[in-house]
């Protein structure tokens, strides 16, 4: 079969090519699905898509026109697809429901440490033989608090990480898991997390509950020398409002991997450009900020694991199995006890 990616990075590229090889001919895309680039998928089946493609209603209905019946995203988050809408088309909708959660665990105490212990200013004033230490003064994680919003796979290995710096751990979810009882992590309110941790990492998937799940109320109970990281989804965090703590001069560090408004901006190459989103130009502005691309999956364990899974996933498609990663499809689902 014949097969379309979009938004395919150069270094996923290879990996996708050598695992559909003997399987399906793919040919990828570097450009992004969008309604302007809907068209390109005529004539194909099956086609895959990254987490920033765009999969609203007109872009669904155009891709249904061109033929596609299997839309195959390379992610585990879909709060870009409209299923309602792709259920109505009879498309079938499918998902990678785990990679490596250490991929991003790592990452997020990355920006963790790099805002702690100053390493952006401290780079870019070596590159410049400046060899100060002003301004660069961190702190011991070791004995301090951490708060973990969300425990699933990714969230215990960030605790786990936290145990071995030898923090207090915090947690809060809609039910404890056991793997973080076992590490001592104590589950309260969210208002009793945010006033005491002293570090901030947000795992939840972005849900219509999770949208701006911190907000101007929740920075304001945060203490003002918190380091807060998201390497989960940027509408959890209403940015204004960070913008707004940031300019009082709140906050020892903030770590984003994400950006609410990230859509047609993060994967690109704007620097030639003006900048046109205003929050954004002036998050970057502040020296105890790091703004990353979405990067903190891109290792190449968790990519090969999304590619495996994205291959599995069509290979499901063509037989008519139903899988977990299945989100909507036109095929009704084997009756419950069925094999």
């Amino acid at each position: 079969m014949d097969i379309l990616a979009f938004g395919v990075q150069a270094d996923e590229k290879p990996l996708i090519e050598r695992a559909f090889a003997g399987h399906h001919d793919v040919r990828c895309l570097d450009v992004f699905l969008t309604e302007d680039t809907a068209p390109i998928a005529a004539g194909y089946e099956v086609i895959s898509t990254s987490v920033n493609a765009i999969l609203d209603a007109r872009v669904l209905q155009s891709l249904a026109v061109g033929g596609t019946q299997m839309i195959a995203q390379r992610s585990t988050g879909f709060n870009n697809i409209d299923l309602d809408v792709a259920e109505r088309l009879g498309l079938t909708i499918a998902r990678v429901s785990y990679y490596s959660p250490y991929s991003v665990a790592e990452f997020a105490w990355t920006l963790a440490m790099a805002v702690n212990r100053r390493i952006v200013r401290a780079c870019n004033r070596t590159r410049d033989f400046d060899f100060r230490l002003d301004g660069l003064l961190g702190r011991d994680l070791r004995g301090r608090t951490v708060g973990v919003l969300g425990t699933g796979k990714i969230g215990v290995a960030f605790a786990r990480i936290a145990h071995g710096f030898g923090m207090e751990l915090l947690g809060w979810d809609v039910a404890p898991n056991p793997a973080c009882a076992e590490l001592g992590m104590t589950y309260v309110d969210k208002d009793e997390l945010l006033a005491r941790a002293d570090v901030i990492s947000l795992h939840v998937p972005l849900l219509p509950a999770t949208h701006h799940l911190i907000g101007r109320a929740e920075l304001a109970a945060m203490k003002d020398d918190a380091i807060l990281v998201n390497s989960s989804r940027g509408g959890l965090i209403d940015t204004d409002a960070l913008v707004g703590e940031l300019r009082k001069g709140r906050f020892a560090g903030v770590g984003l991997d994400v950006y609410e408004a990230e859509a047609g901006l993060f994967f690109l190459d704007k620097s030639l450009e003006a900048v046109e989103d205003d929050t954004l130009a002036r998050l970057v502005t502040f020296p105890n900020v790091v703004v990353t691309s979405h990067q903190a999956y891109y290792t190449e364990d968790a990519v090969g694991q999304i590619v495996a899974a994205t291959l599995e996933n069509v290979a499901a498609y063509i037989e008519g199995r139903h899988t977990p990663n299945v989100l909507v499809s036109a095929v009704p689902p084997p009756p419950q006890g069925a094999p």
